[in-house]
C-alpha cells in the first residue's frame, strides 16, 4: 500500500503541473468528423485500431450481447470499493472479472477474483446454466479478439517486425567463465509468433456496466473539455509489458433514456449522446487528443506500448453501455498456483510429530523465518482479506473460489502457529542474546506491518461506504477473532506481543529505552 501511495502522489504532482501549464485554456482534440483526424491518428495514435461492428461476425454479437445482458439480469455486476490516493472510493462503474480459472487482476489496491470461464479439466458449477452460457460467450469473444489482434499486428504493422519479433535478446548465462569470472552472453532468436502470442493471449476480461442515469456525479474532462467522463484518464494497470488491450463495446439504444435536447450540443466537438474513448499522449500538452465514438458492437485495440505511452478515458454517452475489456494480466504473483506454491515453501519449515501430536520449526535461521513471515503476510493481506472484502458477491455466479480460499485459510492458520512457535523459541532461556536479537530484528518489522494492516482492513470494512453496499456485497472482516479464542494460536491484536519484543531490544535496535 505504501508503494501505491507514493505512485499516486507522483501522478497527482504531474497532473497538477499539467493543469498549471494549460491554465484556463482548453487543449484541442479531434473527432472523426474533423478534417485532420486521420492524419493525426496515423502520426500520433497509430497503435489504436478500430474494428467497426459491421466487421465483427454476427454470431459473436448475438452471443456476447445476450451474455452481457444476462449477467446484468442476474445482478452479477458490482461496484468496486477501491483506494485512490489512500482513500476508499466506490467506482461509478459496475464490474465483473471473468477469466482463466485461478487468475486474479489487481487494480487500485483491489484484487478481483476471476469467475472462471469454461476450461478443459476444470469443473465449474455456475449458479445457473444461463450464467455458464454467458461466461462461454465471453471466452468465445476472447478467442476471437486474440486472433484479430495477432492479424492486426502482422498485417498493419510489418515495420514493427524487427522490433516485436526476430530480435536478438542478450541473456546472461548462469555458467561463469572460470578465467575472467564474467558471465557468458548468449544471443537467442525469438520467433515473432511466440512474442505476438504472449502479448495477445488475454487471460482475463474485465466486464463493465455503465448507466448514466445511475452515475450522478460524473467528473468533467479537465484538459480538453470533452464532457463527462465515466472513467478518468489512466493507464491500465498490472499488464504484461507491451501487451495488447482489446475492448468490445455495446451501448444499449433501446435501454437508454430519452435524449435531453438541451444537452445534445452542450459539448463542442464530440456528440455527447454517444459513448467515446478519449486518448492523449501522457503528460503532453502539445499534441491534440482524440475522441473516438463507439457504436454498439464496435471493438478497439490498444496495441503494443500504446497503454504505456498514452492515457485513455471513457466519455459518457446517454445510453447504458457494456464493455468487455480483454487483457494479458501480469499474473506472476496473481494466480492460485502461485500462492499455493508460496504456501508450500512456508510449510517446508514446519514439522509435525504425529505420535506426540506436536509441531516444531525445522530451522530457526533468519532467512527461513523472514521468508515464512513474508508469505504469512502475503496470504493474509493479498488474498484472504482481499477476497472477503468483496463479501459473498462471487457466489452469485458460482462457488468456485470458496474451496481454494478455505485451503488458503488452513495454510494461513498453520503459519499463525509457526509464528507462535518462533515466539516460544525466542523466549527460551538457552538462547544467546545475539540469537534472540537477530530473530527479533527479523520478526518485529513483519509483525508491526501485520498489526497495522489489520487495523487498516478493519477500518475499511467498517466504513460508511462499505456499510451502504448491498448486504451480499458488504465487506467481511475475515479472518477475525476475539481475544482468548482457543482455536487461534495468537491474538488478533498484536500490540502486546510487539511491545514485549521491543523491550528485549536495546535502544540502538529500536527497542524501548529503560
Amino acid at each position: 500500500m505504501k508503494r501505491s501511495t507514493i505512485h499516486d502522489k507522483a501522478k497527482e504532482i504531474k497532473r497538477q503541473k499539467l493543469l498549471r501549464e494549460i491554465e484556463d485554456r482548453k487543449l484541442p482534440y479531434l473527432t472523426p468528423k474533423d478534417e485532420k483526424f486521420e492524419e493525426l491518428s496515423k502520426a500520433k495514435y497509430s497503435k489504436l485500431h478500430l474494428r467497426q461492428a459491421c466487421c465483427v461476425p454476427d454470431d459473436i454479437h448475438q452471443k456476447v450481447q445476450q451474455g452481457l445482458t444476462t449477467l446484468q439480469d442476474y445482478k452479477c455486476f458490482a461496484q468496486d470499493l477501491v483506494q485512490i490516493k489512500g482513500k476508499d472510493v466506490l467506482t461509478p462503474v459496475y464490474r465483473l472479472l471473468v477469466g482463466n480459472p485461478g487468475h486474479t487482476y489487481r487494480y487500485l489496491n483491489t484484487r478481483l477474483f476471476a469467475i472462471p470461464w469454461p476450461a478443459h479439466g476444470v469443473e465449474v458449477k455456475y449458479s445457473n446454466n444461463e450464467i455458464g452460457k454467458a461466461c462461454q460467450a465471453i471466452k468465445d469473444l476472447n478467442e476471437y479478439l486474440h486472433a484479430e489482434a495477432v492479424k492486426i499486428l502482422v498485417d498493419h504493422y510489418p515495420a514493427a517486425d524487427e522490433e516485436i519479433g526476430f530480435v536478438e535478446k542478450a541473456t546472461t548465462s548462469l555458467n561463469e567463465d572460470t578465467e575472467s569470472g564474467k558471465g557468458v552472453l548468449n544471443n537467442q532468436k525469438i520467433n515473432i509468433n511466440t512474442v505476438l502470442k504472449d502479448r495477445t493471449s488475454f487471460n482475463v476480461a474485465l466486464l463493465n456496466y455503465m448507466d448514466p442515469s445511475r452515475m450522478k456525479y460524473l467528473k468533467e474532462e479537465p484538459y480538453f473539455d470533452m464532457g463527462k467522463m465515466a472513467v478518468s484518464w489512466h493507464h491500465d494497470e498490472n499488464l504484461v509489458e507491451r501487451s495488447t488491450v482489446a475492448v468490445y463495446s455495446y451501448s444499449c439504444d433501446d435501454l437508454g433514456p430519452a435524449l435531453d435536447e438541451s444537452n445534445k450540443n452542450s459539448v463542442e466537438g464530440r456528440d455527447p449522446t454517444l459513448w467515446h474513448v478519449g486518448l492523449k499522449i501522457a503528460w503532453d500538452i502539445e499534441t491534440p487528443g482524440l475522441a473516438l465514438p463507439l457504436h454498439p458492437g464496435d471493438c478497439y485495440f490498444m496495441l503494443d506500448d500504446l497503454n504505456m505511452t498514452h492515457q485513455h478515458c471513457v466519455l459518457s454517452g446517454m445510453q447504458s453501455r457494456y464493455s468487455s475489456t480483454h487483457r494479458v494480466a501480469e499474473c506472476s504473483t496473481g494466480t492460485l498456483d502461485y500462492i499455493f506454491g508460496r504456501c508450500d515453501v512456508a510449510m517446508k519449515n514446519l514439522q509435525n510429530d504425529s505420535v506426540l501430536g506436536i509441531s516444531s520449526l525445522i530451522s530457526l535461521e533468519v532467512e527461513f523465518v523472514r521468508q515464512t513471515e513474508e508469505i504469512h503476510n502475503e496470504v493474509e493481506f493479498e488474498w484472504l482479506r482481499q477476497f472477503w472484502f468483496q463479501g459473498k458477491r462471487s457466489a452469485k455466479q458460482c462457488d468456485w473460489w470458496f474451496g481454494p480460499m478455505a485451503e488458503l485459510e488452513n495454510a494461513w492458520k498453520k503459519m499463525e502457529q509457526m509464528t507462535k512457535l518462533l515466539l516460544c523459541e525466542i523466549n527460551k532461556a538457552d538462547w544467546s542474546l545475539e540469537e534472540k536479537t537477530q530473530s527479533i530484528r527479523c520478526l518485529l518489522p513483519l509483525l508491526e506491518e501485520r498489526h497495522e494492516l489489520r487495523k487498516i482492513w478493519v477500518a475499511r470494512c467498517q466504513s460508511r461506504l462499505a456499510n451502504n453496499l448491498p448486504i451480499d456485497e458488504q465487506p467481511e472482516c475475515h479472518p477475525h477473532w476475539h481475544h482468548g479464542d482457543a482455536k487461534m494460536p495468537l491474538p488478533f491484536d498484536l500490540e502486546e506481543i510487539i511491545s514485549l519484543l521491543r523491550n528485549q531490544l536495546g535502544p540502538e535496535d529500536g527497542g524501548e529505552r529503560k
